[in-house]
């Protein structure tokens, strides 16, 4: 079942078209006879980096927005933990939202909206009880994994409508450039705006200013009248809207189905970008397309005939993630220069 239940999503390919994570493989020997054959190597070559590439948005995109999400929080100067959980729950969220209604924008304000609640309900724990951020983010991590997995079982048969294609400008047959750039969902392009908004807002408005006080010094905000608990739960519970709409793009266009776990590790990755990208939005989404396209590399080489084994071949994402913190771990000054200085600190108005 767990091979065939991709078929109708991820390694779909209608007209040329790539929908989903696993669509690249399509570029491969094994599925050459499925394409129509440009003359010529050269273009067969083009099409297939035209692929990767339109692959590797997808995959970034996923990482992106929970990155960015985990972002904000930490700005704040609070550590989330459960992205996995909060990930999965909206994941499956958005997909039975889809199945029972047939809109896709209410599967996303669905997911959202479930990432949101975990989140403003792990606010809560933290900001105002007291709890241990990073316990209370492991439990809402294994409760969300716990919770889709029980919840989801009469959804994993479940198939969404027709997924809609995007021909942006009327350039997505434009050679390389059109299946690479042209042809993905909106939430691909909004993704990158978002990033540049939170540039935008976390250094050029007041509001940014008075966040990274609130993550920097909250007893210093608290002194000059700034509310320093709503401030945090406001952005832990935005950060959390954008985890569970990470979650539901993973089900409704990246892989458009529901399995177990088929978040696989994704928010976790998210959760080392921040560190990756040293709390900078843009760096944010750099260093998630860059993992997004080991992620599809990986399919890239399989559909090549690369004789690896497919074991090494899954682990390159992970082993990319534990490489690059264990380099830059080598330079912890460096980290502290850049971290929000009250992260993870609990914060007790006086008086």
């Amino acid at each position: 079942r767990g091979a065939g239940a991709v078929a109708p999503g991820a390694a779909q390919i209608h007209h040329g078209r790539v929908s989903g994570a696993a669509a690249v493989c399509a570029a491969g020997v094994r599925h050459a006879g499925a394409l129509p054959h440009p003359p010529g190597r050269a273009l067969n070559a083009m099409q297939a980096y035209a692929l990767l590439l339109a692959a590797t948005l997808n995959a970034g995109t996923v990482l992106a927005l929970a990155a960015l999400g985990l972002l904000i929080n930490e700005k704040a100067g609070i550590v989330n933990l459960g992205a996995e959980g909060i990930m999965l729950c909206a994941a499956l969220a958005g997909f039975a939202t889809v199945v029972h209604t047939g809109s896709d924008w209410l599967g996303f304000a669905a997911g959202a909206g479930a990432g949101a609640l975990l989140a403003a309900a792990f606010g809560a724990l933290v900001i105002w009880l007291g709890a241990n951020q990073y316990a209370a983010g492991l439990a809402l991590s294994l409760f969300g994994g716990g919770l889709s997995a029980f919840a989801g079982i009469g959804y994993v048969q479940e198939r969404l409508p027709d997924r809609p294609r995007f021909d942006w400008l009327g350039l997505g047959d434009v050679p390389f450039a059109g299946p690479a750039l042209f042809r993905h969902h909106p939430l691909v392009y909004l993704t990158a705006l978002l990033a540049l908004a939170l540039v935008w807002l976390l250094w050029r408005t007041r509001a940014g200013l008075v966040l990274r006080a609130v993550g920097e010094a909250p007893q210093s905000a608290h002194a000059l009248g700034y509310r320093v608990r709503p401030i945090r739960l406001a952005a832990v519970t935005a950060g959390g809207a954008l985890c569970g709409l990470a979650g539901a793009y993973l089900s409704l266009a990246y892989t458009p189905l529901w399995a177990e776990g088929m978040v696989a590790g994704k928010g976790w990755i998210a959760l080392a970008l921040t560190t990756f990208a040293t709390w900078r939005p843009a760096r944010v989404l750099l260093g998630a397309y860059l993992f997004g396209g080991v992620t599809m590399l990986q399919l890239h080489l399989q559909g090549q005939g690369v004789q690896w084994p497919s074991q090494l071949m899954t682990m390159l994402p992970y082993l990319a993630t534990i490489a690059v913190l264990a380099l830059i771990s080598r330079n912890p000054a460096w980290i502290r220069a850049n971290m929000p200085a009250s992260l993870g600190k609990p914060f007790h108005p006086a008086g």
